[in-house]
């Protein structure tokens, strides 16, 4: 029995043999347990591992006989783009390394609320940070705690040196260029991580109703083959297909991450309306008005997609852009006049695919409380879905291009650009979007504010101007300042360009976690 012991001791000192998968890991703590063994378990991300983090461990694992640290998996960490900085092989390695450690695991799950249920510890432990529970942002704790009463365990927080892996990166291997990082030390100064936290959990009760084009998207991913011997055409092979909710559904749902009150007014086509589809990706907070017209069916965009990359190939537009009827025109304006004056701001996203005629544009203008707008430039519109289109707004959010062609303004300087834009729309909050440039915010009273992108990857740019919009457009109507609205817009982006098209929307925790990430 000693023998056998050593061995196992022997065995659990090399790193790659502590490393277990989740089956092998539970019938290794059921012998551990047979033999009156105390197990304790410690979970988290561990990006980048500093003394903070080595005494943590320490800590715990003399608080039993076992120590077992799982680990979140990559596509789990929600610290914002270009985190983590290692990846899960290298985090498990460096975590087996310690010899405090006895097993490293790696969780598939989202949370450590199934890792405690699989693993049933005797003791479960958190750094002092979460100790004042009201303080985690993504409330988690509650639901660790629970788990640790149910598997029969107790919480334990430890009380050490505290560092913040997060911190250290941004000092020492920041993913920014030093132009951004000197942007985003210039930010820090200003304000803290909870300033704008603060501001972004103050959007709950804004009461939102958001308007504009449904459009379906479609990715049909194929494999490219060549080119045809008999044809002078691209042959390729097809291997699966993606929907996603875009346009105004898009928006809606990332409003709907930071509003509890959002209401969704849009057309569908009767012909092939696509309504379950549509209702089954919407936020469940969001309540629909649907209007239908009868020569159309509901907007498709679909793309043929080769997959290793996300290259775009071909793209096959179903869209019908005439004007809608007069009695249908009649009826969505009878709906607003109704309940326009029940809301504290109106969302409008114009994809120039026939919903949004002069008449409800003059609706809107004359009756919304505060009206942000978005008027898109695509390659069906191009040219004829201008912004001036809109006599008045309390916050207009486009790209550059789209403002150059409203002013018709090829290459005047940006800055002159928008003060002559601004000459149409005094009044108005105007937000210029510019990609990796960032984006440019001017407030009525002249003043201009440029802040720069934080994006460090980029999956898809499909969706991130909507997610942009829909979140700073909450923050206008709030009254937040033009640099509150650029960081937290270009934050809001550079998440979106991590997400295939809109396969899901920007959710507020991780915007928090992102936002402190940025700041720290």
């Amino acid at each position: 029995m000693e023998k056998e012991q050593h061995h196992k001791t022997e065995r659990r000192g090399r790193a790659g043999d502590k490393i277990l998968g989740l089956e092998a890991l539970t019938e290794a703590l059921e012998a551990e347990k047979a033999h009156g063994k105390k197990i304790v378990q410690c979970h988290g991300v561990f990006d980048l591992l500093h003394p903070g983090h080595i005494r943590h461990l320490a800590e715990a694992k003399t608080l039993g006989d076992i120590l077992v640290v799982s680990l979140t998996k990559d596509q789990h960490v929600n610290k914002g783009p270009g985190r983590p900085a290692f990846n899960i092989h290298l985090r498990a390695e460096s975590i087996a390394a310690l010899q405090c450690v006895d097993y490293v695991t790696i969780s598939d799950f989202p949370t450590a609320v199934e890792m405690i249920s699989a693993l049933r510890p005797d003791v479960y432990v958190k750094g002092a940070d979460y100790e004042e529970k009201g303080k985690d942002l993504t409330k988690g704790i509650y639901a660790e705690e629970e788990a640790v009463r149910r598997a029969g365990g107790i919480l334990h927080f430890t009380h050490d040196i505290t560092f913040s892996s997060t911190e250290i990166l941004n000092k020492n291997f920041g993913v920014y260029p030093e132009h951004a990082r000197q942007y985003l030390r210039h930010f820090r100064n200003q304000y803290r991580p909870d300033d704008i936290i603060d501001q972004l959990k103050a959007l709950k009760d804004l009461k939102v109703l958001v308007l504009g084009d449904t459009i379906v998207d479609e990715y049909h991913y194929c494999q490219p083959l060549g080119k045809s011997p008999k044809e002078t055409i691209v042959s390729t092979r097809y291997l699966s297909e993606e929907g996603f909710a875009g346009g105004i559904l898009a928006c809606a749902n990332h409003i709907a991450a930071f509003s509890d009150h959002v209401d969704l007014i849009t057309i569908l086509g009767s012909k092939d309306p696509k309504t379950q589809f549509i209702e089954s990706q919407l936020n469940s907070k969001i309540r629909n008005r649907f209007f239908y017209r009868e020569d159309a069916c509901t907007n498709i965009k679909r793309r043929f997609v080769e997959p290793a990359f996300l290259t775009k190939m071909f793209q096959v537009s179903f869209l019908t852009d005439t004007d809608l009827s007069e009695p249908l025109t009649e009826e969505i304006i009878c709906l607003l006049e109704e309940t326009l004056p029940n809301y504290d701001v109106v969302v409008v996203a114009d994809y120039g695919h026939g919903f949004l005629n002069q008449d409800i544009i003059g609706t809107l203008g004359e009756k919304a409380p505060y009206l942000a707008l978005n008027v898109q430039t695509n390659s069906a519109n191009q040219g004829y879905n201008l912004v001036t289109k809109y006599p008045q707004a309390d916050y207009i959010s486009i790209d550059e291009p789209e403002l150059r062609l409203a002013m018709q303004q090829k290459y005047t300087p940006v800055h002159d650009l928008i003060e002559q834009f601004a000459r149409r729309y005094p009044e108005t909050t105007i937000t210029i979007t510019r990609g990796h440039n960032g984006s440019i915010t001017r407030t009525p009273k002249g003043d201009l504010f440029e802040a720069l992108s934080v994006s460090s990857k980029i999956v898809d740019r499909v969706g991130a101007g909507d997610a942009y919009f829909a979140v700073t457009s909450l923050l206008a109507a709030r009254g937040a300042g033009p640099e509150v609205i650029g960081f937290v817009g270009n934050a809001v982006g550079a998440m979106a360009v991590e997400i295939v098209c809109n396969r899901s929307s920007v959710q507020a925790v991780p915007v928090f976690k992102f936002v402190k990430s940025l700041l720290s």
